[in-house]
């Protein structure tokens, strides 16, 4: 009885075995259920090196060249390519001229990233480029060589250890696994749908950028203002109202070119005149009483968003006391003033701040959000009155004389809102791209074994 049990299991981790080598995606349509083949690299794409040298000379108009440095992202944007001059451009096509539909992958470097040719115009590959012309549904493999399972292989092919590199002759060998052609067009159509959400998307964010940019110069130059009891008039400025329309911006409380009833004239003020300046400093780093306590302590490279509150590292009671730091309260701006001038965050909680910054205590007189809005349109202005021969600075007596034309409270509260809930829809929108993005990333998981 139990040689029974015994057989019976092992018949059963056999059958299991052989379920586990069926090549079958773990997410499908419902449609299909047929197993996919193996087949490699070299048998369905030809696969055409670039020239290994470089153009003799780079020119202004010309045709454009594809290098390792256009295809990292995965997008190709003609425009921004290198040009070469006619010459050359029948040197580097002599074996093949790319086409629509083409595959150009980087194998220097970013090995593996790729992007498909999306136009017909003439273009030729500069070196440590592939060229592959598949045979099988284009956009398939396109989207194959996304996937984990082909990164995977690239990352157990490449050498060098300096420059990781990928061999023709090894890129030939890579494993994929097709199923029908029908279900390999089911699979593009449907990820290109997905990717077309992603472009729309980016697309809005964009357009909303652009129309926030166009708002600012205008509202702070004051050729658009609002009303003070809130209501609308047309716009004299045809390109901004229909950028507002297109991006479906609410109209309401929006700002207007009409000289009726508007807020008192600006006023001209230093900053300094507006705001406390305070600079920060750094804990004894070798001092573990100084250090993991429950203040907020942040330097320049955590600027990189509107609100802030949490920072990586936090310093005690003591650390604070014991150095050059100083306790900035909620609402102040965080204005990085070495470097990178002018990287600008709104915090959300009290905070300190490593040296690296001259921030900005707003006075109760006055609207934080307005001059975080009026910072980043004038970047400019701070960045030229900033010195030094080994990194360029701005100081705090500098940024204290700098001149700026300031409008009553109300005014300050009604750009800053309106401006804010303009971020608040960019913002949005980018959330809905990281999310489709990820959404992606799963899909390409899932679907292809």
């Amino acid at each position: 009885m139990a040689a029974q049990d015994n057989n019976n299991s092992v018949i059963a981790s056999e059958e299991r075995a052989k379920q586990s080598a069926v090549l079958v995606p773990q997410l499908r349509f419902k449609e299909f259920d047929e197993e996919w083949e193996e087949s490699n690299f070299g048998s369905i794409n030809t696969v055409l090196d670039s020239l290994h040298q470089t153009p003799k000379e780079y020119t202004e108009q010309g045709y454009p060249m594809i290098r390792v440095t256009d295809v990292n992202d995965g997008k190709l944007c003609i425009n921004k390519c290198l040009k070469v001059s006619k010459l050359d451009f029948i040197e580097f096509t002599k074996r093949h001229i790319p086409k629509k539909g083409d595959i150009i992958m980087s194998r220097v470097g970013t090995c593996g990233a790729s992007i498909k040719l999306s136009t017909d115009e003439p273009v030729c590959l500069g070196q440590n480029t592939v060229l592959l012309i598949s045979k099988i549904h284009k956009h398939y493999m396109f989207s194959f060589m996304k996937s984990r399972y082909f990164q995977n292989q690239v990352d157990r092919m490449v050498v060098g250890s300096t420059q990781k590199t990928l061999s023709l002759r090894d890129l030939k060998k890579f494993k994929i696994n097709l199923p029908s052609l029908k279900e390999q067009q089911k699979i593009a159509t449907f990820l290109t749908a997905v990717d077309d959400k992603i472009s729309q998307l980016t697309s809005k964010k964009e357009q909303l950028t652009q129309y926030k940019k166009g708002v600012m110069q205008q509202l702070f130059s004051q050729e658009l203002r609002f009303q003070p009891d809130g209501s609308t008039t047309s716009s004299k400025q045809p390109s901004l109202r229909g950028a507002q329309q297109r991006s479906n911006l609410p109209d309401e409380n929006s700002p207007s070119t009409s000289n009726e009833n508007q807020f008192p004239d600006w006023e001209e003020k230093r900053l300094g005149e507006v705001c406390e300046i305070i600079g920060g400093g750094t804990p004894d780093t070798t001092i573990k009483e100084y250090w993991d306590g429950d203040i907020q302590w942040f330097t320049p490279t955590e600027v990189d968003k509107r609100l802030i509150g949490k920072s990586k590292r936090t310093i005690s009671k003591l650390g604070l006391k014991k150095s050059s730091a100083r306790l900035l309260p909620k609402g102040t701006l965080l204005f990085t003033s070495r470097a990178t001038i002018g990287e600008l965050s709104y915090t959300i909680e009290d905070c300190t701040t490593n040296q690296g910054f001259q921030s900005l205590v707003i006075n109760s007189d006055n609207y934080s959000h307005f001059f975080y809005y009026w910072i980043k349109n004038n970047k400019k202005v701070f960045v030229r009155k900033s010195q030094g021969s080994t990194f360029l600075e701005i100081s705090k007596n500098e940024m204290k004389k700098i001149k700026l034309k300031i409008p009553s409270l109300k005014e300050q509260q009604k750009i800053a809102s309106y401006l804010s809930a303009l971020d608040d829809k960019i913002e949005a929108v980018q959330v809905q791209i990281e999310q489709t993005q990820e959404f992606k990333k799963g899909l390409l998981q899932q679907l292809f074994v």
